[in-house]
C-alpha cells in the first residue's frame, strides 16, 4: 500500500470512520462523530487515493496473488467499511442533509466500481495469475480469482470503448434511480396520517398504538388520535381494526405509496422512475450481449436459465393455487360476504382465532423483546457453540440501537452486531441485515465481521418493554440467520466472505432456515414467558400456535409467487418498442396465480423496493428458491434431532462458514449429500398431497 493511501486511511479512521471501541481489535464506526457535511469530501478523498493505488497495481510488471489481488481486496474492504455507516444511517435515520450527501456520493462510487471492473490491465493480471498460480493457490484463493474474473466480464471489460462508456453511465444512473425510488416511498409513508376523533373507530387496535396516536395528536395540537403509516401501525390496523373504513383508508394509503393515485397522489410518484430503471437495466444487459436483464442476473445464480425459474415458480403455483382458492372460499364463507382486499387480513385473523383459539395480539405479552433475544441467542449457542453478550460504551447512532458481541466458548470475540429493533419516523420500513465490517484475514490485519440487524417492531409503551407478535419473532429469527451467515464466516478474503459472493438465490437459505426454530416447542418453552409474571405460554396456547403454522399457507405462497413472477417477467420480457408494460404484466400474473381481486388503484409496483431499490431485481424468486433449500436443510436436523451438534457442525462447515468460497449448489450438496428436494418445502407448508 502506498504511503499516501495509508495516511488517508489513518486520517479517516481517526476523524470520521472508526471509533476507539472495537470487537477483537476491529474498530467500529464512530457514529458519535459522523457528520453529514463530511461525507462527500471524505468519500472523494478516499476514492482519489484508491484510484492512485489502482493505477500502480495496473502497472505491476509481474502480478501475483500477493502483490495484486490482496491489495485490491484491501482497497475494497476499506472503502466498504467507510461507506457502510453512511448507507446504514440513510436507511435508519434519514435526514435532508444526509440524503443530499449520500446521493452526491452515489455517482462517485458507481464510477469508481465500474472503472475498476472494466480495467483491462487488471483483468489480464487476474487471468495471468489464474493460469500461472493455479497449482499453488488454495481453493478460497482460486475462488476469489474466479469470482472477480466473472465480475470483470459482467461489467463489460472486453467491450469497445464506446459501449464501456455507455455501460458506466447506465450504472451511475441506476444507482441514483434506486436511491430516488426508496426516498419516494419513505417520503410518501411519512407524509400521510389519519386523524381519528371518534374512539369507536379504534376498536380492536393494540392499546400501545392508540396511546401513541393520542400523544402524536396532542403534539400537533389536535383533538383525538393521529395514526401514522409506520409499518407496525399499518399491520395492526389491517389485522385488528374493526372499522372497515379505517382499514380501507390505511390500505389505500399503503398500496398507493409513491404513485399517481391515493392520498399523496403525484407528490412522490415512482412511475417514471420504474420505467427508466427497467429501460436502463435492459440496456445494460444488451450492452453485455445478454438477451434481457433476467438472463444477465442469472449469470451469477444457482438457477440455470430463465426457463428453469419460470418452471420452478409455476410448479409451485400448480400446488399452491388450488389450496389458496380453497382457503379463500372458506374465508369468505366465514365472513359471510364478499371480501375486499382490506378485509382479508382482518377476517383471516378472526378465522385463525376461531380455528386455533389464538391471535397474534394475545401472544404479545409472552414475547417481550428481551426474552425473544435470550431464546434466539440460546438457539445459536446450542447449535454453533457461541455466546452472545451485550456491550455498552459503544458509540450508537440512536437510543433504540444496541450492540452485541458473539464470542466462542473461551470468551474470544468472533463477531459483533448492532440491533435496531423498533419502528420510528425517518426509518425505512421492513427488516434487513447489512454488512458493517466484513471479515478480513491476511497480511498483518485481521478484522472480525460486524453486522447491522434492523427491524420495525412496535415500540415500547410507558412502563412496558417492546412486545412482539409471533410473526415478529419469526422475522427476528430470519434476520439473525442472515447475520449468522455474515458473522460466522471463516473466509478471510472480503470479496467472498460472509454473504459476499453467494448466489443471490441462495442468500436467503440461512435466514429461512433459522425461522424454523421460532416454531420449535422446546424453543417456545424457554422463550415465551409473560413479561410481567414470567409465566410460560400456556400449553394449550403453545399447541394452538404450533397448529396455526400452516394456516393459509396456500394464500401466503401465491402472494410470494405473484411478486416473483411479476418481477421475473418484467425483466425477462422487457421490449424497448413496447415499454415496461408494468400494469399489463401485473394483471396477467394476478390472473394466473392470485385468488382474489385487488382494486384497480392498487399500485404495488410503485413501492416494491425489493426489486427497484434493493438487490432483488429479477431475483424475487430467490425467496421461494431458498425456501426449498432451507426446508430441506432443516429436514436434516429433524431427522437427527434439531439441536444435534453433529448436524449443526456440518451446516456451519458446509454453509454458514463458506461464504462465497464455494458455489451454492456445491455447498448444499456437501451438507445434504444430494441436490435439494422441493417436496421438503411442500411438506413443511402442508401442501404436499
Amino acid at each position: 500500500m502506498n504511503q499516501g493511501l495509508k495516511q488517508t486511511r489513518d486520517r479517516i479512521n481517526q476523524e470520521f470512520e472508526m471509533s476507539n471501541a472495537n470487537v477483537s481489535g476491529t474498530q467500529l464506526p464512530a457514529f458519535d462523530r459522523l457528520r453529514a457535511a463530511d461525507v462527500e469530501s471524505t468519500i472523494r478523498e478516499l476514492l482519489e487515493r484508491n484510484r492512485a493505488e489502482v493505477a500502480s497495481l495496473e502497472a505491476q510488471p509481474n502480478p501475483t496473488f500477493e502483490n495484486t489481488v490482496l491489495p485490491l481486496e484491501q482497497l475494497a474492504h476499506q472503502l466498504s467499511r467507510t461507506w457502510s455507516p453512511i448507507g446504514h444511517l440513510n436507511g435508519v435515520l434519514n435526514s435532508d442533509e444526509l440524503r443530499a450527501s449520500y446521493n452526491a456520493c452515489l455517482p462517485l462510487l458507481s464510477n469508481y466500481w465500474t472503472d475498476l471492473s472494466q480495467s483491462e490491465p487488471l483483468y489480464k493480471a487476474y487471468s495471468d495469475i489464474s493460469a500461472s498460480e493455479a497449482g499453488r493457490l488454495q481453493p478460497a484463493q482460486r475462488r476469489v480469482i474466479e469470482y472477480t474474473l466473472q465480475n470483470f466480464r459482467l461489467a463489460g471489460v472486453g467491450l469497445p470503448a464506446d459501449r464501456k462508456a455507455r455501460y458506466k453511465q447506465v450504472m451511475q444512473e441506476l444507482a441514483q434511480l434506486g436511491a430516488k425510488f426508496e426516498e419516494n416511498v419513505l417520503d410518501a409513508m411519512n407524509a400521510w396520517t389519519r386523524h381519528v376523533t371518534d374512539e369507536k373507530e379504534l376498536a380492536g387496535i393494540n392499546s400501545v398504538i392508540v396511546d401513541q396516536a393520542r400523544a402524536r395528536a396532542q403534539e400537533k395540537g389536535l383533538p383525538g388520535w393521529l395514526l401514522s403509516l409506520e409499518q407496525p401501525t399499518y399491520m395492526a390496523v389491517m389485522t385488528d381494526a374493526d372499522s372497515e373504513n379505517l382499514r380501507r383508508d390505511f390500505y389505500e394509503a399503503w398500496s398507493t405509496r409513491a404513485s399517481e393515485r391515493g392520498p399523496t397522489a403525484g407528490k412522490f410518484d415512482n412511475t417514471a422512475v420504474i420505467e427508466k430503471l427497467l429501460a436502463l437495466r435492459h440496456e445494460a444487459a444488451r450492452l453485455l450481449d445478454f438477451p434481457d436483464y433476467a438472463a444477465y442476473a442469472l449469470a451469477t445464480r444457482m438457477a440455470p436459465s430463465t426457463q428453469a425459474v419460470f418452471d420452478f415458480l409455476r410448479q409451485l403455483a400448480k400446488v399452491a393455487r388450488p389450496a389458496a382458492q380453497k382457503e379463500f372460499a372458506e374465508l369468505e364463507a366465514f365472513a359471510g360476504r364478499k371480501l375486499n382486499a382490506w378485509d382479508v387480513a382482518y377476517y383471516a385473523e378472526k378465522l385463525q382465532a376461531k380455528l386455533f383459539s389464538i391471535t397474534q395480539e394475545e401472544l404479545r405479552p409472552y414475547f417481550p423483546l428481551s426474552r425473544v433475544l435470550e431464546g434466539l441467542f440460546s438457539v445459536a449457542g446450542k447449535l454453533f457453540g457461541v455466546k452472545i453478550v451485550e456491550r455498552t460504551g459503544i458509540p450508537l447512532y440512536h437510543p433504540d440501537a444496541r450492540f452485541f458481541e458473539i464470542q466462542d466458548t473461551g470468551g474470544k470475540a468472533l463477531a459483533g452486531f448492532y440491533l435496531d429493533a423498533c419502528a420510528r419516523a425517518k426509518k425505512r420500513a421492513g427488516a434487513w441485515m447489512d454488512d458493517c465490517v466484513g471479515r478480513k484475514d491476511f497480511g498483518n490485519e485481521r478484522t472480525v465481521p460486524v453486522a447491522y440487524l434492523v427491524c420495525n417492531f412496535l415500540p415500547a409503551a410507558p412502563g412496558k418493554p417492546p412486545l412482539l407478535t409471533h410473526d415478529d419473532v419469526v422475522t427476528m429469527f430470519h434476520e439473525f440467520g442472515h447475520g449468522l451467515h455474515h458473522m460466522l464466516t471463516r473466509v478471510g478474503y472480503p470479496s467472498i466472505a460472509g454473504i459476499n459472493g453467494v448466489s443471490w438465490d441462495a442468500v436467503e437459505l440461512p435466514s429461512q432456515f433459522m425461522e424454523n426454530f421460532a416454531w420449535r416447542p422446546e424453543v417456545l418453552d424457554t422463550m415465551a414467558r409473560h413479561f410481567e409474571t414470567g409465566d410460560p405460554l400456556p400449553a394449550d396456547k403453545k399447541s394452538q400456535l404450533l397448529g396455526s403454522r400452516t394456516f393459509h399457507a396456500g394464500l401466503a405462497s401465491v402472494r410470494q409467487l405473484e411478486f416473483a413472477l411479476f418481477d421475473f417477467r418484467l425483466h425477462a420480457e422487457y421490449d424497448p418498442a413496447k415499454g415496461p408494460r408494468v400494469a399489463e404484466i401485473l394483471a396477467e400474473v394476478r390472473n394466473e396465480v392470485s385468488v382474489f381481486q385487488l382494486p384497480e388503484w392498487n399500485r404495488m409496483p410503485n413501492n416494491f423496493g425489493h426489486i427497484f431499490a434493493g438487490g432483488y431485481a429479477a431475483g424475487y424468486y430467490s425467496y421461494k428458491w431458498a425456501e426449498v433449500l432451507a426446508a430441506d436443510a432443516f429436514a436434516a436436523f429433524e431427522e437427527q434431532g434439531v439441536f444435534d451438534r453433529g448436524v449443526a457442525a456440518r451446516f456451519l462447515d458446509s454453509i454458514l462458514s463458506q461464504g462465497g468460497s464455494k458455489k451454492a449448489l456445491d455447498a448444499f450438496v456437501d451438507f445434504r449429500g444430494r441436490p435439494p428436494d422441493v417436496n421438503a418445502l411442500l411438506k413443511q407448508q402442508g401442501l404436499l398431497q
